[in-house]
């Protein structure tokens, strides 16, 4: 008797197994539709190497951080640390950190450079030009900050006290203010691209790991951020000085990617600061006004002057709702996103709008000024997800990449990293392939289908992204234009991840592995709530030709027994196990074998006589028999 039917008539005899509610979706694939490649740089982080003195050996924290990135296939790595690159003094290797007093500290980016080369090769690099005119240049000023409070933080850590202030124990400006000219040095444009020509002719980097550069750093905050430096602080202001250094770095280094306006937020991507912005009588929002000034430059020029488009976002939505439609904000016509808020002065009123769409927008300034075909592509350079479950921020994550795959987005740095994160990365980074394909999921909101072949099309990796808050998902696939050979095939999932960090490499981490069977180009799916999958298929039939060879090896040892039973747990295969009497009466039962190479079942309380064990696996049912001895 076949098994499957054994397992049919064996059931007839238990006890009903619960039934949950599950949402069916539908999802088709075209693998000869929407080709985009899909650029290596959206598997970033801001950080990776240390800023500081260079002592030949790795702290303990840095080599583990830089294993975790080569483990996981990080490809790109921001470092010029965001705000404190604003006033950094690749001469004098000094930074001046707003956030901190204004006080200056040692860094160095061209020892980062090194360690960058030593351990990661080839991992492609972000560094920063200095845009305001100033740099540091002593510690001599600093305020004493060990002395005052032992360097704790405390609400007063933005007020200027670096160059002889005074601190206000209640407020957030000081009593007096520091004088800046004691603690920075000017810095004008030849100073600050002159580390392209350090870098290339005195130490003989590799300009081609260093092609991305930040045209400075959320400049239309810099009045608070930045409020010790003696400038106007408007947006024609940052524009000169971004044409003048622009003009300057392409000279310099003719492949260069200049990267701006490098954006604070969502209210700033459409102000900044409450400037009216205005050109031969219109108004224009701040991202249309930076777009049409620097494409006027450019063609006035004939010098390339933006390569890549860079927003950061810091969203804080906090519902399970608003959170899973995040991704959606950046392309979606369709999706409203009620926590917009910049977007309603976008025609220069207070106009109530929700159809955010920022991305599709700027591509869409980015042809009306610059023409089409100007090669300019998009960047979300630091970002930070709103919650501290690990599962909802792994959703959140899978959802921006996916999102940015889809839509050829270039380059991709979350600032804060959570726990989660380092599995998402490690499982779309290791097994997404080149291009990415038409994918069309039937729900949208429940689930996403982030769909790449490799450039021979004999290979695809389907990552099933499951945003049901509580039930499983059932998927109906249909794949055009792909020849899978019939067979089953490997796919690993992310579920249930606990609060601590569960990545330690890509061979140890939490991905749960297993089998799904394909024929004729379709197969269905079962995926647990809050859920993100990866099913690897190729043109080629697998050697699991079928379930039968991977469930032979389920088998009870020993059989006969007087007390426990075990099964090897082919990859994970096995999911759960009943064990039943004569009678029809539950007697033993075990959830999340996933996890579990052996199996062990115990039955040392129960009677001598025959048992029947319903054992869950990926493909189905299988009914075993177990003879228990005294």
């Amino acid at each position: 008797m076949k098994k499957n039917t054994l397992c049919t008539l064996v059931a007839g005899m238990f006890l009903a197994a619960p039934v949950f509610a599950q949402t069916t979706v539908e999802v088709k694939i075209n693998a000869s539709e929407g080709k985009k490649l899909v650029s290596p740089y959206i598997y970033g982080k801001n950080g990776c190497v240390e800023n500081s003195s260079y002592s030949g050996s790795l702290l303990p924290k840095e080599e583990k951080e830089i294993g975790l990135c080569r483990e996981a296939g990080l490809r790109f790595a921001r470092l010029n640390e965001g705000n404190n690159s604003t006033k950094y003094n690749w001469k004098a290797r000094l930074g001046s950190h707003p956030d901190w007093y204004n006080n200056v500290y040692s860094h160095d980016w061209t020892e980062a450079v090194n360690r960058l080369n030593d351990h990661m090769p080839d991992v492609q690099a972000m560094f920063g030009f200095q845009l305001s005119g100033y740099a540091a240049k002593t510690t001599a000023y600093n305020f004493n900050d060990y002395s005052y409070n032992n360097s704790s933080w405390w609400e007063g850590v933005n007020q200027n006290l670096a160059g002889g202030g005074e601190p206000n124990e209640t407020g957030t400006k000081a009593k007096v203010e520091g004088d800046y000219s004691l603690y920075l040095t000017e810095w004008p444009a030849d100073s600050t691209v002159a580390l392209l020509d350090y870098w290339k002719k005195e130490k003989g980097f590799d300009m081609s790991k260093l092609q991305y550069w930040s045209m400075d750093n959320e400049p239309e905050i810099w009045s608070g951020t930045h409020d010790d430096l003696p400038l106007k602080f408007t947006a024609e202001e940052f524009i000169e000085k971004y044409i003048e250094v622009a003009k300057k770095a392409r000279a310099l280094y003719p492949d260069i990617k200049l990267c701006g306006p490098v954006t604070a937020n969502e209210w700033q991507w459409f102000k900044f600061n409450d400037e009216v912005l205005t050109i031969d009588g219109r108004y224009y929002c701040w991202l249309e006004y930076f777009i049409k000034r620097i494409a006027d430059e450019q063609k006035a020029s004939g010098v390339r002057l933006l390569d890549v488009f860079d927003l950061h976002w810091y969203p804080q939505d906090k519902s399970f709702k608003s959170q899973m439609g995040l991704h959606r904000v950046f392309f979606d016509e369709d999706y409203l996103y009620t926590s917009a808020n910049g977007l309603a002065t976008i025609n220069g009123g207070w106009d109530v709008s929700y159809h955010e769409m920022i991305f599709a927008r700027v591509n869409e300034w980015l042809d009306k000024h610059f023409g089409e075909g100007h090669g300019i592509t998009l960047g979300l350079t630091e970002t930070a997800f709103p919650s501290d479950d690990p599962n909802m921020v792994s959703l959140m994550y899978a959802g921006f990449l996916g999102t940015f795959m889809e839509n050829g987005v270039e380059l991709f740095s979350p600032w804060t990293w959570k726990v989660g994160m380092w599995e998402t990365l490690h499982l779309f980074s290791r097994y997404s392939k080149e291009y990415n394909v038409s994918a069309a999921s039937s729900d949208i909101k429940t689930l996403s289908a982030y769909t790449t072949v490799n450039a021979a099309n004999d290979s695809m990796t389907i990552i099933f992204v499951n945003r049901s808050e509580n039930d499983p998902t059932e998927v109906q696939l249909d794949i055009e234009n792909f020849n899978v050979g019939n067979g089953v095939f490997k796919k690993y999932e992310l579920s249930d991840l606990p609060k601590s960090e569960t990545f330690v490499s890509h061979e140890n981490n939490a991905l749960k592995v297993g089998y799904a069977k394909v024929e004729g180009n379709k197969t269905s799916l079962t995926l647990p709530a809050k859920s993100i999958t990866a099913l690897v298929l190729s043109s080629e039939a697998t050697g699991l030709q079928d379930e039968a060879q991977v469930t032979a090896t389920i088998e009870p040892y020993p059989n006969p027994t007087t007390g426990s039973v075990y099964m090897a747990n082919y990859d994970g295969t096995v999911t759960s196990v009943e064990v039943y009497d004569a009678v029809g009466q539950c007697v033993y039962r075990l959830n999340g074998c996933e996890a579990m190479a052996d199996i062990r079942i115990d039955l040392s309380s129960c009677s001598t006589g025959v048992y029947y064990a319903k054992v869950y696996t990926k493909f189905g049912c299988v009914a075993k028999q177990i003879i228990l001895k005294k």
